[in-house]
């Protein structure tokens, strides 16, 4: 490694006061901490929320995996990735089970995260309320007295003009029976796996300057209402055109030469790591990379 700057980009007491930060979401969570967000050298809106939180808790002996919607090979998660590993020499893999540091866009990987893991979400809007509150003063008074019915008005909206909810992504939480939270632009598949999860689950909204967390076995219900409960996206009769999964998130593509439209899996690690599976079960250990 040619690097001769700080370990992890940012100087010591920047990672300090962003560790401290975490400390506090981690002890309140789903509650929006203020923190002093650092200039990166990518622009702000592209992952410098989550990339700072990254580069404050990453150790010597950290294994890191970088994904962008999915996709290990995105040019967003290539060059975080380079960047986190050009700065700290730490092993980088992309598979879900080796790492101890996750970083991600979009997603939560398909394979459950345990006890030893962190994974780290790039949030680009943290505030739950702003899409019916244009004020910040007001939302953190909303936020203090837990006056959220704004939001349950807004989701009722959404049914009577579509007959269902029409947010698909970011839907909001409540997170340990207090804080409405922006899970990220996660699509709605993804929310369940928040609740009691195993892992630790950061975000980071670097040009909003704010961390919040999610603690691992911590209770996380996405809002809804007893006659219109909360539903994740239906594959119903679709399935991995290479694997024949069924029970993850899938991609909607079209075959350019047939215009035939197939599905994928979105997790791309998981994705060959079950092709990996399959063929060593029926070749004898070929492996796809």
């Amino acid at each position: 490694m040619n690097y001769q700057g700080n370990y992890a980009f940012l100087d010591e007491n920047s990672k300090m006061e962003i560790r401290r930060t975490i400390l506090k979401a981690v002890a309140i969570p789903g509650y929006q901490v203020p923190f002093a967000s650092r200039e990166m050298p990518i622009a702000r809106g592209w992952g410098t929320g989550g990339l700072q939180v990254s580069l404050s808790l990453i150790g010597e002996d950290d294994v890191l995996k970088v994904i962008d919607q999915g996709s290990d090979e995105s040019v967003n998660a290539v060059n975080i990735k380079k960047m986190i590993a050009d700065t700290t020499g730490v092993a980088t893999t992309i598979h879900t089970g080796e790492a101890t540091l996750i970083q991600s866009r979009h997603r939560i990987p398909e394979v459950p995260l345990t006890e030893d893991q962190i994974l780290v979400l790039q949030v680009p809007l943290p505030e739950p309320l702003r899409a019916v509150e244009p004020s910040e003063r007001k939302t953190k008074a909303m936020h203090a007295y837990g006056e959220y019915s704004v939001s349950w008005l807004h989701l009722f909206e959404q049914i009577v003009r579509y007959g269902k909810t029409a947010m698909h992504s970011d839907y909001p939480v409540i997170v340990n029976r207090r804080y409405l939270m922006a899970p990220s632009p996660i699509p709605r598949f993804d929310n369940p796996k928040l609740n009691h999860n195993d892992g630790l689950v950061l975000f980071g909204a670097g040009r909003e300057k704010k961390i919040y967390a999610v603690p691992p076995y911590t209770e996380v219900v996405s809002i809804d209402f007893e006659d219109h409960p909360f539903e994740v996206e239906s594959f119903a009769g679709a399935a991995c055109r290479l694997t024949g999964l069924t029970d993850v998130f899938l991609d909607e593509l079209v075959d350019e030469a047939t215009g035939e439209t197939y599905y994928l899996t979105n997790d791309q690690s998981y994705l060959l790591e079950t092709l990996n599976a399959k063929q060593e079960t029926a070749a004898g250990g070929i492996r796809h990379d």
